[in-house]
């Protein structure tokens, strides 16, 4: 296997269908409100479903613009060993 990231195209694809399905259930919220409200149905779940339908955009969108996490650079020498232990000034010529 390989350390190597997923490609963009990859990455913004799964956002994109990830937001969709949030706002499919966003969308769903909000007609479940209506309907549950028209027909009777007891406040707490109107409340729960307004409430989902108003917060769901929201967590979506940060969820959806979260993109990659930056990658760690690559390292060829490791400077912490040729430092002195006191003054992290590098070693001098002849010491």
């Amino acid at each position: 296997m390989t350390d190597a990231p997923k490609p963009m195209s990859e990455d913004i694809s799964y956002r994109q269908r990830r937001y969709l399905i949030s706002m499919g259930i966003r969308t769903g919220c909000f007609v479940g409100a209506v309907l549950s409200a028209m027909l009777g149905a007891p406040l707490w779940l109107v409340v729960l479903l307004v409430v989902g339908a108003l917060f769901l955009p929201y967590i979506s969108v940060i969820f959806a613009n979260g993109g990659r996490e930056p990658q760690p650079t690559a390292r060829f020498t490791d400077e912490s060993t040729n430092r002195k232990p006191i003054s992290g000034h590098g070693p001098e010529i002849g010491s």
